[in-house]
Protein backbone atom coordinates (compact mmCIF):
# COMPACT_ATOMS: atom_id res chain seq x y z
CA UNK A 1 0.00 0.00 0.00
CA UNK A 2 1.26 3.20 -1.28
CA UNK A 3 1.71 6.02 1.46
CA UNK A 4 0.41 9.73 0.81
CA UNK A 5 1.15 12.50 2.89
CA UNK A 6 -0.95 15.99 1.87
CA UNK A 7 -0.84 19.14 3.72
CA UNK A 8 -4.44 21.21 3.83
CA UNK A 9 -6.83 17.81 4.10
CA UNK A 10 -9.14 19.72 6.68
CA UNK A 11 -11.11 21.50 3.62
CA UNK A 12 -11.38 22.03 -0.49
CA UNK A 13 -8.98 20.04 -2.21
CA UNK A 14 -7.08 18.62 -0.06
CA UNK A 15 -9.81 17.09 2.02
CA UNK A 16 -11.73 14.77 -0.61
CA UNK A 17 -8.29 14.40 -2.33
CA UNK A 18 -7.57 12.19 1.12
CA UNK A 19 -11.24 10.63 1.01
CA UNK A 20 -10.56 9.48 -2.51
CA UNK A 21 -7.20 8.13 -2.37
CA UNK A 22 -8.21 6.57 0.93
CA UNK A 23 -11.10 4.87 -1.18
CA UNK A 24 -8.45 4.12 -3.81
CA UNK A 25 -6.36 1.87 -1.72
CA UNK A 26 -3.12 4.51 -0.31
CA UNK A 27 -2.91 4.56 3.04
CA UNK A 28 -3.22 8.44 3.89
CA UNK A 29 -1.64 11.01 6.39
CA UNK A 30 -3.83 13.95 6.04
CA UNK A 31 -2.06 16.85 7.95
CA UNK A 32 -4.39 20.19 8.92
CA UNK A 33 -3.27 23.27 10.26
CA UNK A 34 -5.29 22.64 13.20
CA UNK A 35 -7.64 20.88 15.05
CA UNK A 36 -10.63 22.77 15.10
CA UNK A 37 -12.00 20.70 11.90
CA UNK A 38 -10.70 17.00 13.01
CA UNK A 39 -13.98 15.87 14.86
CA UNK A 40 -16.13 16.68 11.60
CA UNK A 41 -13.02 15.30 9.73
CA UNK A 42 -13.09 12.21 11.57
CA UNK A 43 -16.80 11.59 11.63
CA UNK A 44 -16.52 11.35 8.14
CA UNK A 45 -13.80 8.99 7.83
CA UNK A 46 -16.18 6.66 10.07
CA UNK A 47 -18.90 7.05 8.15
CA UNK A 48 -16.82 5.92 4.73
CA UNK A 49 -15.08 3.21 6.72
CA UNK A 50 -11.64 4.39 6.15
CA UNK A 51 -10.27 4.01 9.37
CA UNK A 52 -7.89 2.19 8.74
CA UNK A 53 -6.58 4.27 5.57
CA UNK A 54 -6.51 7.80 6.90
CA UNK A 55 -4.07 9.07 9.77
CA UNK A 56 -4.58 12.72 10.97
CA UNK A 57 -1.88 14.96 12.32
CA UNK A 58 -1.69 18.44 13.31
CA UNK A 59 0.99 20.75 11.40
CA UNK A 60 0.81 24.33 10.13
CA UNK A 61 3.14 24.12 7.50
CA UNK A 62 4.65 27.79 8.49
CA UNK A 63 5.53 26.18 11.92
CA UNK A 64 8.99 24.93 11.24
CA UNK A 65 8.62 22.87 14.85
CA UNK A 66 5.28 20.90 13.77
CA UNK A 67 6.85 20.18 10.75
CA UNK A 68 9.75 18.42 11.92
CA UNK A 69 7.51 17.07 14.70
CA UNK A 70 5.61 15.00 12.09
CA UNK A 71 8.33 14.04 9.87
CA UNK A 72 9.55 12.20 12.86
CA UNK A 73 6.63 10.53 14.05
CA UNK A 74 5.98 9.41 10.50
CA UNK A 75 9.54 8.40 10.17
CA UNK A 76 8.76 6.23 13.26
CA UNK A 77 6.03 5.04 11.99
CA UNK A 78 5.99 4.63 8.65
CA UNK A 79 9.58 4.69 7.61
CA UNK A 80 9.21 6.07 4.54
CA UNK A 81 6.48 7.81 1.96
CA UNK A 82 6.06 7.62 -1.57
CA UNK A 83 3.80 10.62 -2.48
CA UNK A 84 4.19 14.27 -0.72
CA UNK A 85 1.04 16.39 -1.74
CA UNK A 86 1.24 20.21 -1.09
CA UNK A 87 -2.01 21.31 -1.10
CA UNK A 88 -2.48 23.85 1.49
CA UNK A 89 -2.95 27.63 0.77
CA UNK A 90 -4.84 30.81 0.95
CA UNK A 91 -5.73 33.62 -1.17
CA UNK A 92 -5.07 37.14 0.06
CA UNK A 93 -7.18 39.55 -1.47
CA UNK A 94 -7.01 43.26 -2.38
CA UNK A 95 -5.48 45.92 -4.45
CA UNK A 96 -1.89 46.59 -4.50
CA UNK A 97 -1.92 50.00 -2.57
CA UNK A 98 -4.18 48.65 0.37
CA UNK A 99 -2.30 45.00 1.14
CA UNK A 100 0.21 45.54 3.87
CA UNK A 101 3.01 44.15 4.18
CA UNK A 102 2.67 41.73 6.35
CA UNK A 103 -0.30 40.56 4.49
CA UNK A 104 2.09 39.93 1.39
CA UNK A 105 4.79 37.78 3.97
CA UNK A 106 1.81 35.74 5.66
CA UNK A 107 0.92 35.07 2.12
CA UNK A 108 4.25 33.56 0.47
CA UNK A 109 4.88 31.95 4.58
CA UNK A 110 2.14 30.06 3.46
CA UNK A 111 1.78 29.36 -0.37
CA UNK A 112 5.45 29.23 -1.18
CA UNK A 113 8.09 29.09 1.92
CA UNK A 114 5.45 26.45 3.58
CA UNK A 115 5.70 23.66 0.39
CA UNK A 116 9.24 24.40 0.05
CA UNK A 117 10.38 23.43 3.96
CA UNK A 118 7.56 20.54 4.09
CA UNK A 119 9.76 18.94 1.02
CA UNK A 120 12.96 20.19 2.06
CA UNK A 121 11.90 17.98 5.39
CA UNK A 122 10.57 15.32 3.85
CA UNK A 123 12.37 14.53 0.79
CA UNK A 124 14.45 11.98 2.65
CA UNK A 125 11.16 9.55 3.24
CA UNK A 126 10.50 9.95 -0.42
CA UNK A 127 13.96 8.99 -1.30
CA UNK A 128 13.57 6.11 0.57
CA UNK A 129 11.01 4.40 -2.16
CA UNK A 130 11.18 3.75 -5.76
CA UNK A 131 9.15 6.39 -8.38
CA UNK A 132 8.83 9.21 -5.46
CA UNK A 133 6.18 11.56 -6.51
CA UNK A 134 5.58 15.40 -5.71
CA UNK A 135 2.09 17.03 -6.21
CA UNK A 136 2.41 20.58 -5.67
CA UNK A 137 -1.18 22.03 -5.90
CA UNK A 138 -1.01 25.67 -8.04
CA UNK A 139 -3.52 27.74 -9.82
CA UNK A 140 -4.37 29.32 -13.05
CA UNK A 141 -3.56 32.13 -11.36
CA UNK A 142 0.00 30.60 -11.40
CA UNK A 143 0.15 30.82 -15.13
CA UNK A 144 -2.12 34.44 -15.52
CA UNK A 145 -1.89 37.53 -13.25
CA UNK A 146 -5.78 38.24 -12.10
CA UNK A 147 -6.25 41.92 -10.82
CA UNK A 148 -7.30 42.46 -7.05
CA UNK A 149 -5.34 38.85 -6.08
CA UNK A 150 -1.44 40.27 -6.35
CA UNK A 151 -0.52 38.34 -3.25
CA UNK A 152 -2.13 35.06 -4.13
CA UNK A 153 -1.23 35.60 -8.06
CA UNK A 154 2.73 36.36 -7.27
CA UNK A 155 2.88 33.20 -4.61
CA UNK A 156 1.88 30.66 -7.29
CA UNK A 157 3.68 31.70 -10.06
CA UNK A 158 6.72 31.61 -7.94
CA UNK A 159 5.21 28.31 -6.64
CA UNK A 160 5.38 27.44 -10.39
CA UNK A 161 9.15 28.49 -10.85
CA UNK A 162 9.99 26.59 -7.72
CA UNK A 163 8.48 23.59 -9.62
CA UNK A 164 10.04 23.20 -12.61
CA UNK A 165 13.45 23.93 -11.02
CA UNK A 166 13.09 21.29 -8.63
CA UNK A 167 11.70 18.81 -11.15
CA UNK A 168 14.91 18.82 -13.37
CA UNK A 169 16.61 19.18 -10.27
CA UNK A 170 15.53 15.58 -9.00
CA UNK A 171 15.63 13.74 -12.90
CA UNK A 172 17.98 11.43 -11.06
CA UNK A 173 16.88 10.35 -8.02
CA UNK A 174 13.49 9.08 -10.52
CA UNK A 175 11.05 11.91 -8.63
CA UNK A 176 8.98 14.07 -10.43
CA UNK A 177 7.58 17.14 -9.72
CA UNK A 178 3.64 17.92 -10.95
CA UNK A 179 1.80 21.03 -10.82
CA UNK A 180 -1.90 20.69 -10.57
CA UNK A 181 -3.73 24.40 -12.14
CA UNK A 182 -6.90 24.89 -10.85
CA UNK A 183 -9.81 27.08 -12.37
CA UNK A 184 -12.51 28.12 -10.42
CA UNK A 185 -13.73 25.34 -7.65
CA UNK A 186 -16.61 25.85 -4.96
CA UNK A 187 -13.59 25.49 -2.35
CA UNK A 188 -14.18 28.20 -0.16
CA UNK A 189 -10.51 29.79 -1.02
CA UNK A 190 -12.18 32.67 -3.09
CA UNK A 191 -14.38 34.00 -0.18
CA UNK A 192 -12.40 33.88 2.29
CA UNK A 193 -9.97 35.91 -0.40
CA UNK A 194 -12.92 37.93 -0.33
CA UNK A 195 -13.05 38.56 3.28
CA UNK A 196 -10.06 39.75 3.60
CA UNK A 197 -10.43 42.72 1.52
CA UNK A 198 -10.85 46.01 3.37
CA UNK A 199 -13.92 47.97 2.25
CA UNK A 200 -13.87 51.02 1.23
CA UNK A 201 -15.04 53.21 -1.93
CA UNK A 202 -13.84 52.13 -5.03
CA UNK A 203 -13.72 52.70 -8.48
CA UNK A 204 -16.14 51.19 -11.01
CA UNK A 205 -13.47 49.65 -12.59
CA UNK A 206 -12.18 47.44 -9.02
CA UNK A 207 -16.00 47.07 -8.10
CA UNK A 208 -16.45 45.40 -11.62
CA UNK A 209 -13.69 43.22 -11.20
CA UNK A 210 -14.58 42.07 -7.43
CA UNK A 211 -17.88 41.32 -8.88
CA UNK A 212 -16.95 39.08 -11.55
CA UNK A 213 -14.52 37.80 -9.60
CA UNK A 214 -17.05 36.61 -6.83
CA UNK A 215 -19.55 35.63 -9.49
CA UNK A 216 -16.44 32.86 -10.47
CA UNK A 217 -16.11 31.82 -7.50
CA UNK A 218 -20.47 31.17 -6.94
CA UNK A 219 -20.28 29.26 -10.40
CA UNK A 220 -16.92 27.14 -9.77
CA UNK A 221 -16.85 23.52 -10.78
CA UNK A 222 -16.75 20.54 -8.30
CA UNK A 223 -13.61 19.74 -5.95
CA UNK A 224 -13.87 16.14 -7.08
CA UNK A 225 -12.69 17.07 -10.45
CA UNK A 226 -9.49 18.09 -9.12
CA UNK A 227 -9.34 15.36 -6.05
CA UNK A 228 -9.83 12.47 -8.80
CA UNK A 229 -7.03 14.44 -10.69
CA UNK A 230 -4.93 14.21 -8.38
CA UNK A 231 -5.42 10.22 -7.44
CA UNK A 232 -4.66 9.62 -11.09
CA UNK A 233 -1.86 11.55 -11.15
CA UNK A 234 -0.71 9.36 -7.64
CA UNK A 235 -1.23 6.30 -10.08
CA UNK A 236 0.99 6.90 -13.04
CA UNK A 237 3.76 5.99 -13.76
CA UNK A 238 5.58 9.05 -15.41
CA UNK A 239 3.16 12.37 -14.38
CA UNK A 240 3.84 15.45 -16.72
CA UNK A 241 4.67 18.55 -15.01
CA UNK A 242 1.77 20.71 -16.03
CA UNK A 243 -2.25 19.15 -15.45
CA UNK A 244 -4.23 22.88 -15.89
CA UNK A 245 -7.87 21.99 -15.31
CA UNK A 246 -11.17 23.85 -14.83
CA UNK A 247 -13.74 25.73 -16.64
CA UNK A 248 -11.86 27.64 -19.30
CA UNK A 249 -8.66 27.11 -18.08
CA UNK A 250 -7.27 25.87 -21.24
CA UNK A 251 -8.67 28.47 -23.09
CA UNK A 252 -6.30 31.28 -20.86
CA UNK A 253 -3.53 28.78 -21.70
CA UNK A 254 -4.20 29.37 -25.22
CA UNK A 255 -5.02 32.95 -25.05
CA UNK A 256 -1.92 34.04 -23.34
CA UNK A 257 0.29 31.59 -25.20
CA UNK A 258 -0.68 32.92 -28.73
CA UNK A 259 -2.14 36.93 -27.93
CA UNK A 260 -0.27 39.74 -27.19
CA UNK A 261 -0.88 40.61 -23.74
CA UNK A 262 -1.76 43.92 -25.42
CA UNK A 263 -5.07 42.25 -26.30
CA UNK A 264 -5.37 41.46 -22.63
CA UNK A 265 -5.42 45.08 -21.35
CA UNK A 266 -8.26 45.74 -24.17
CA UNK A 267 -10.45 43.08 -22.75
CA UNK A 268 -10.00 44.36 -19.21
CA UNK A 269 -10.36 48.20 -20.38
CA UNK A 270 -13.15 46.95 -22.47
CA UNK A 271 -15.47 45.07 -19.72
CA UNK A 272 -14.08 46.21 -16.56
CA UNK A 273 -14.51 49.96 -17.41
CA UNK A 274 -18.08 50.25 -17.80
Amino acid sequence: MKIVLITGAGSGFGQRTAFILAKSGFHVIATLRNLQSKKEFEREIRENRLDKNIDIFQMDITKEEEVLLVKEQVEKRYGSIDILINNAGYAQGGFFEEIRMEDWRKQFDTNLFGHIFVTKTFLPLLKKKEGGKIINISSISGFLGFPGLGPYVASKHALEGWSESLRLELLEEGISVSLVEPGSYKTGIWEKGFERIPTHERSNYQKNILERARNSSRTGGDPNEVANLIVKICKKRYPKLRYPIGKGVRFIYMVKTIIPFQFIERFFGKFMLK
